[in-house]
């Protein structure tokens, strides 16, 4: 199976399914990451890339590394403004990733939830949605969304999206890599009981395969699924 993984942000890809990912490579699928967003500028009030040119670089180094550990065949980081990409045309995000589906010929893609709190992943769950709408002889079969800790679950409860999981991934004995993995992210990992601690990342899938009867799980929404 040829499978992308769309990201918003370096350790989006790690937090959302990367026991899934490390599970993917192990069964002999092509696992390629797409990282939209530089993931540094929107800490500062203006978008300047020179003066975080550092935190840039470091986290480019840590999503080469993290994939390294998840056994992925290839990541590419683009540039997009980071927490801005709501600043973007979404047809020029949509044809980013046209471009790239044409190129891998994906029959699985993972992706953020359109739910999100963060603006960039909803802005990227829907630039999916449209780049991989169901037109005849697309490659993609299916499309599922995943959950970011720290994201996901901070929108509020009264929102009309909601992450309400109906696809669980077995990492039983893959989520020792998924947190060796994150760790590499250490600029972006916060203490616990922040969500992206590696305790907390630990406890959620503990907790997801819990749900159903596994030691441990990732969970997604189904999108769309063709046989």
């Amino acid at each position: 199976m040829n499978v992308l993984v769309i990201a918003a942000h370096p350790d989006d890809e790690v937090l959302g399914c990367g026991g899934t990912i490390i599970k993917h490579s192990q069964q002999g699928d092509v696992v390629r990451v797409l990282i939209l967003a530089e993931g540094a500028t929107s800490r500062d009030w203006t978008r300047n890339r020179e003066t975080r040119q550092t935190d840039l670089s470091a986290l480019a180094k840590a999503a080469h590394q993290a994939s390294e550990i998840l056994e992925v065949d290839s990541v590419k980081l683009l540039q997009f403004p980071d927490n801005r990409m709501d600043t973007c045309d979404l047809l020029d995000i949509v044809k980013v990733i046209e471009a790239h589906i044409q190129e891998y010929l994906p029959e699985r893609i993972y992706t953020h939830h359109l739910g999100d709190l963060n603006i960039d992943h909803r802005r990227i769950s829907e630039a999916v949605i449209t780049a991989a709408r169901p037109i005849p002889e697309h490659p993609t079969k299916s499309i599922l969304f995943f959950e970011v800790p720290s994201s996901t679950e901070w929108q509020v409860a009264t929102a009309s999206l909601n992450f309400n999981p109906n696809w669980f991934v077995d990492i039983s004995n893959t989520l020792n890599v998924k947190l060796n993995a994150l760790q590499a992210y250490q600029t972006e990992i916060r203490s616990y009981p922040h969500p992206r601690s590696l305790e907390a990342v630990e406890y959620l899938a503990r907790w997801r395969g819990a749900t159903v009867g596994l030691q441990a799980a990732e969970a997604f929404v189904l999108a769309r699924y063709r046989e």
